[in-house]
């Protein structure tokens, strides 16, 4: 995406692999900035991304949060590349992994101030779904697609998306998104309320900083609170359920299936699972 600054920045932290700027209208423009990977989440990522989420915990300026990507996808998930060079040592890579993405997608769920996902390319596997799920607001471009992509590598959904799926499009289409992995359009998202609004590519930004800007107005108290309640019942649900996607994803990181799958996923061909 645009990598810009504003003529109203306050503030500006630089991760490398997220940046974090407030502007004057007090809203936090956190943008994954890893597009060569298509914003995959590798490790240092993901650390970059709990470390930035803290600091705006603690920032008494921010009223809103706007996450979005650098480059031509928002996120397409953990970065298989990364995940199938570990080999034998996967499912140690993924117990680490995973407990960094659900500690990021708590504090987002966490998060006081409203958060808004500006989301454009692709939002796929635990990262992109997972941070798509963990959004209060959802805004994507008319070119967007979604893909859950967690069986297709003989894996399973993370980021407690197993849990918050369920509750935001219902029990059916949930299990359709997971277990079939095909790329939802961005109008498909928005009519089974996966996401809340659709717009041009090129106003994808405008769009989506005017809702955080109007949110940023609100009143902070009333919207934390709002928040607070609107996700108590989804948000015990979510964090009950992270520990038992960790563990699963681990044990079934160490079969052939996963790698076989991963290969499948590089080489741009259908995997060959034998259920081992």
């Amino acid at each position: 995406m645009d990598g810009k600054t504003d003529a109203q920045s306050v503030s500006i932290v630089d991760r490398g692999l997220v940046l974090l700027r407030l502007d004057a209208d007090g809203v936090a423009h956190m943008t994954l900035n890893r597009p060569d990977a298509a914003n995959g989440l590798n490790i240092d990522m993901l650390r970059a991304l709990e470390a930035v989420l803290l600091q705006v915990h603690g920032d008494s300026r921010i009223r809103a949060l706007l996450v979005t990507g650098e480059g031509r996808n928002f996120c397409a998930g953990g970065d298989v590349h990364v995940f199938l060079e570990q080999g034998e040592g996967l499912p140690a890579f993924i117990r680490v992994a995973t407990a960094l993405l659900q500690s990021v997608a708590g504090l987002l769920i966490h998060l006081e101030v409203p958060v808004v996902a500006a989301v454009h390319g692709y939002a796929a596997g635990g990262g992109g779904m997972g941070l798509v799920c963990s959004a209060d607001l959802v805004v994507a471009a008319e070119s967007a697609r979604f893909m859950a992509g967690a069986t297709r590598v003989a894996m399973v959904p993370d980021a407690g998306v197993t849990a918050s799926l369920s509750q935001i499009v219902g029990f059916r289409r949930a299990m359709e998104i997971v277990l079939l992995n095909e790329p939802l359009t961005a109008e498909e998202a928005r009519q089974m309320g996966l996401i809340n609004r659709v717009v041009a590519d090129d106003r994808l930004l405008d769009e989506a900083l005017a809702l955080a800007r109007r949110l940023a107005r609100g009143a902070p108290a009333a919207q934390a609170a709002t928040k607070r309640l609107m996700w108590s019942g989804i948000g015990q649900g979510v964090e009950a359920v992270m520990p038992i996607e960790n563990a699963t994803q681990a044990y079934l990181s160490g079969l052939a299936d996963a790698r076989e799958g991963l290969r499948a996923v590089i080489e741009k061909r259908a995997p060959r699972f034998l259920g081992q």
